[in-house]
């Protein structure tokens, strides 16, 4: 009996052994931790001298490069991650950068970059081209843009902002593990006492950051207690402030189009009777040429007798003036885009505005697209820097922001300009085949609160029409003609009109019928001019223009200078 029962306890024990085996290996895979290393060079999506960067707390997609023991950034990086003011002369070969100030230059391949002040070498090729693409030395970056780095084999750690830290130490050897779990892949070793910044706290697990900016998690259980470091910032660069020059009071602004020499002779009966006009803006300055050249109708009698009249005057510089007088095509986008003739066109306006004595110089470039836009926008810096230096008025004139053309950057503007004028008009224009108001009520307030949003309130200007437009629909046709405030009264009173007071657009209104053809009509009168005032002085603006004298009955201006008289920052009408 002993015989039978002996093989039968002996196979009990076999598969008990058995059995603790398998649930023994099942437990220790199922609480072991994983030593599966992770591919750093994979995880950062980096390869050869790439170097992914972490900005503070984040993988970012963007890289950095090592070339010859030198980190580079991709200019489209350096612009996104630190500063948006590099600018690249491709035909020129070079980058600029234009402070408040200066432009600095430097040019690919080379180890110096120049300023106001002279040459500086330096021991680094500063900016390459390759691939059609930029490539700027984190150290030239640096010349400009508080940031600290540090490179390692597949990424490196930048700072841009410091504040308080919290951390915590670990109370043994672990793993940085890629996520939070124990069979999660490990990213690096940690060493006992090691501190790791805390970044995100949970249940068991705690995502955190060693010294070399690798992010994982570790469990909560190997921290030891929490406190905060205060980061050290690096405040090597002092950035310059963006001075600005403005007048005491609101501004009051005619434009003062002048088509040839003599309409110089012409200021005293386009100025006289403009009460509370505080600044005159002659159309002198106008493009000639794709190198920056332009044309001057400016005299310096004109400006001495507009300062006798208390005027300050501000000469307008265009983009199409004297294209359309003489029938010829200047490519925008050439002047812009060169150095060479966007300096040239700046050294132009200043020299010749100094030599005329101008108080100031108001930019008038219309019907840019947006291919030009980082040049125009480059163009404004420098031509700020010159106003800046020789003390006078930089003022730009711009459509009503939309989405498409946000490309004139009304923000920067705001930052480097002294007044950004905003011309409220043209919601509906000359042979736009759309009938409708000039500048409707609507049309002008939404203007203004887009601007406002990118513009301090002390520097934005709106301009309002001295015109309309008389619509003439026949059948599908639809012509137009431009009519000048003055010329309304007659307009109305020949056929016999009895306008009636719109408050959708808060402008008078006239519709009638001659012949087969209907005509429309929105006024600008003191009434819809009112209104717009209105909207101005409830947004606190720094002031209005006008488009363009003589357009006006003198009368109107009686109005208009209840609104300029007003103190700034005031909103009591």
């Amino acid at each position: 009996m002993k015989r039978k029962i002996l093989p039968v306890v002996l196979a009990l024990v076999l598969i008990i052994a058995a059995g603790a085996v398998l649930v023994g290996g099942y437990l220790a895979e199922k609480y072991s931790y994983s030593t599966e290393r992770v591919d750093l060079a994979e995880h950062y999506g980096s390869s050869g001298q790439e170097r992914t960067i972490v900005l503070g707390d984040e993988v970012t997609e963007e890289k950095g490069i090592i070339r010859d023991g030198v980190c580079y950034f991709e200019l489209s990086a350096a612009k996104r991650l630190f500063s948006e003011i590099f600018y690249a002369d491709m035909g020129g070969e070079q980058l600029l950068y234009t402070t408040a100030t200066d432009t600095v230059k430097t040019g690919f391949g080379e180890k110096q970059y120049e300023n106001c002040e002279g040459v500086t070498e330096v021991d680094y090729v500063t900016c390459y081209a390759e691939d059609d693409k930029v490539y700027v030395a984190a150290d030239y970056v640096k010349q400009f843009v508080n940031f600290s780095y540090e490179t390692y084999d597949h990424h490196m750690l930048v700072y841009t902002a410091w504040g308080e830290a919290v951390k915590a130490d670990a109370v043994k050897e672990t793993a940085l593990r890629q996520k939070g779990g124990i069979k999660s892949s490990i990213l690096t070793d940690v060493s006992e006492g090691e501190a790791l910044e805390i970044l995100e706290p949970m249940e068991t697990w705690c995502k955190v950051k060693n010294a070399q900016g690798i992010i994982g998690y570790v469990e909560n259980k190997l921290l030891g207690p929490e406190y905060t470091v205060q980061e050290t910032p690096v405040t090597d660069v002092q950035t310059e402030e963006y001075t600005t020059r403005q007048l005491p009071v609101r501004v009051s602004m005619g434009w003062h189009s002048i088509g040839g020499p003599a309409g110089n002779d012409t200021l005293e009966s386009m100025a006289g009777g403009c009460k509370g006009m505080n600044v005159i803006a002659p159309t002198w300055f106008s493009m000639t040429d794709d190198m920056g050249s332009i044309r001057n109708f400016g005299q310096k009698s004109y400006v001495d007798r507009a300062h006798g009249m208390g005027l300050y005057v501000w000469g307008v510089l265009d983009n199409f003036n004297y294209a359309n007088e003489n029938d010829i095509n200047i490519d925008e986008y050439a002047v812009l885009s060169s150095t060479a003739s966007r300096q040239n066109l700046v050294s132009n306006v200043v020299s010749q505005a100094l030599q005329l004595g101008l108080d100031g110089i108001n930019l008038d470039f219309e019907g840019l697209d947006s291919a030009c836009g980082p040049h125009y926008v480059q163009f404004l810096r420098e031509l700020s820097v010159e106003c800046r230096r020789e003390g006078m008025v930089f003022s730009i004139d711009n459509y009503v922001p939309f989405d498409f053309n946000t490309f004139y950057r009304l923000d920067i503007q705001g930052q480097i300009a002294d007044y950004v004028i905003i011309m409220g008009y043209d919601e509906h224009w000359h042979n736009s085949g759309d009938p409708g108001s000039v500048a409707s009520i609507g049309y002008v307030t939404a203007g203004l609160d887009r601007t406002l949003e990118d513009v301090p309130a002390h520097k934005v200007v709106n301009a309002l029409p001295f015109y309309t437009i008389l619509w003439k629909i026949q059948g599908a046709d639809v012509t137009d003609d431009y009519v000048t405030m003055v010329n309304q009264p007659g307009l109305i009173g020949r056929n016999n009109l009895q306008p009636v007071w719109d408050e959708e657009t808060c402008q008078n209104y006239a519709e009638w019928t001659s012949g087969n053809s209907t005509y429309r009509i929105w006024f600008e009168d003191s009434q819809s001019l009112m209104s717009k005032l209105n909207a101005m002085i409830n947004r606190n603006i720094g002031g209005m223009a006008v488009w363009r004298l003589g357009y006006e009955d003198k009368n109107i201006w009686n109005l208009l200078n209840t609104y300029t008289s007003l103190p700034l920052n005031s909103t009591t009408p």
